[in-house]
């Protein structure tokens, strides 16, 4: 988290793949909610619509990779240089979750079942929770904590579908935490390391010798306390943005099924909701004899 580009590029992965998820758990939800259960991925017909995820899957080792290299090459304090190293291993561990996925998705195997993913998703999110803002103070920490707590939201979500994979509710909070985070991270990267849109009277985040963490120099107290107060409004412009936004498409979907996310078909879902039936008919069955 150095860089503008490293929160825009982040960004650019969480919104999409937050807004796919939402359409396509609310879609299959819409057509019978009664055999709703919810999936690691929704993966869809051709291959070439799955692009996000063959795009994480290229992307992440690069940028495990990247942060790795700053914690080889950064002459500052140790403090910085491990906390690059945690960046690269908390990346590297949701790289391990995608193979998960995939690997899961295209090899019938009973050793990963959908339950052990999400438990494996809500401690990758964990682990990103615990090297958030690590070494950031002021400013700063105010937005990455703000940012931590949309973390874990995700990492709740995960594990409770590990439990009920039939909430849809814990897959809509999942969906939209993905959004908000993609959202927020923006955001975070324009407010904390640019000067146009850095807040008034304040510069960029930066690390001073004489510094043992970064953070926001303002140039009075007075802007520091207006930025943290503008920090907190515009998360909440964001959450209500957010929230109008998935309920929209939410309502936007039950009220057209033309607008469904391909009606919620596909082989994963079609082979989903034979599943779900043969659990509900396995009950009758077992009342008849």
């Amino acid at each position: 988290m150095a860089s503008f580009a490293t929160h825009f590029s982040a960004s650019l992965f969480l919104f999409p793949v937050g807004i796919r998820r939402l359409l396509c758990s609310s879609s299959h939800y819409l057509k019978n909610s009664s055999l709703y259960r919810s999936k690691t991925w929704y993966l869809s017909e051709p291959r070439w619509k799955n692009l996000d995820l063959y795009i994480l899957i290229i992307a992440l080792p690069i940028a495990s990779f990247s942060e790795f290299f700053f914690f080889l090459t950064f002459s500052g304090h140790p403090t910085y240089r491990f906390t690059f190293f945690q960046q690269s291993f908390a990346v590297f561990v949701f790289w391990v979750l995608i193979i998960l996925i995939t690997f899961r998705e295209n090899f019938e195997t009973s050793l990963i079942n959908e339950s052990f993913v999400y438990i494996f998703a809500g401690i990758s999110f964990l682990i990103e929770f615990s090297v958030i803002g690590k070494g950031i103070t002021g400013l700063g920490g105010v937005v990455y904590e703000l940012l931590g707590g949309l973390t874990l939201v995700c990492a709740g979500s995960c594990l409770y579908l590990s439990i009920r994979p039939t909430a849809f509710f814990a897959d809509y909070f999942l969906s939209s935490g993905l959004i908000f985070k993609g959202t927020w991270l923006l955001q975070a990267g324009l407010s904390l390391y640019t000067d146009i849109f850095a807040v008034k009277g304040c510069q960029k985040i930066s690390v001073l010798p004489s510094q043992q963490n970064a953070d926001v120099r303002c140039d009075l107290d007075v802007d520091n306390l207006r930025g943290v107060a503008l920090i907190n409004f515009l998360f909440s412009v964001h959450a209500i943005v957010v929230l109008i936004l998935s309920i929209g498409l939410f309502f936007l979907l039950s009220s057209n099924r033309n607008f469904r996310f391909g009606e919620g078909r596909g082989p994963l879902l079609a082979e989903l909701e034979s599943q779900t039936v043969l659990m509900r008919a396995a009950p009758s069955e077992l009342e008849m004899e």
